[in-house]
């Protein structure tokens, strides 16, 4: 293995550890040796990939996000004739994931915001970032619903897209806290299949 790559393979490692330690402990209930040991790096490079441990969270995030950005861009690549139908898809998927892990962590940006969102700068950056991304995605996806007639225009697909993300949100602490994708079922049964309808 080159340098190059074996320093990408463990970047990569730490950040990988990074999102599951954050899940199970938090930011704050997780240590940098913890990490490094998981993934063995000498504490001492743990500074050749990031400045600080803040910095290391606020990449954690964009980590984070990258594969559901991904599996909601997949969703809304095949939707030619029916996006609406493509955004309850991707949605339906995370609700099976979230049921075959028990409910456990939940989302690991709402987590963070409820850890980090008005304590650390970096990683509240990281954290609008990330909301922006996923948004933005969600609201193309919403106009394209919208332009075939599935989804209301008397509301803007950003406005939806932002409603949809903060409901979501707030559905799967409901749902860890009480055991049960209800919550969440019922966030996307109310919005894409009642008031976001036409």
């Amino acid at each position: 293995m080159s340098k190059s790559t074996k320093k990408e393979f463990n970047r990569e490692s730490l950040l990988n550890q990074g999102v599951t330690l954050f899940m199970g402990q938090g930011y704050h209930g997780t240590g940098l040796q913890e990490i490094l040991d998981a993934v063995r790096v000498p504490k001492g490079s743990f500074y050749n990939y990031f400045d600080s441990k803040e910095d290391f969270g606020a990449d954690v995030i964009q980590h984070y996000i990258g594969p559901f950005i991904t599996q909601l861009a997949g969703h809304l690549d095949n939707s030619d004739t029916d996006a609406l139908g493509a955004i309850r898809g991707y949605f339906d998927e995370l609700i099976v994931e979230l049921e075959k892990n028990e409910f456990k962590g939940g989302c690991l940006l709402g987590n963070l915001m409820g850890e980090l969102g008005d304590t650390s700068q970096v990683c509240q950056k990281s954290l609008q970032a990330a909301v922006r991304r996923y948004r933005q995605l969600l609201q193309l996806g919403l106009e394209k619903a919208q332009q075939q007639g599935t989804v209301r225009s008397d509301k803007s697909a950003e406005e939806m897209a932002d409603l949809l993300i903060n409901a979501w949100q707030g559905a799967l602490l409901r749902m860890k806290i009480e055991k049960s994708s209800a919550p969440v079922k019922q966030c996307c049964h109310n919005l894409l299949g009642d008031y976001f309808m036409p």
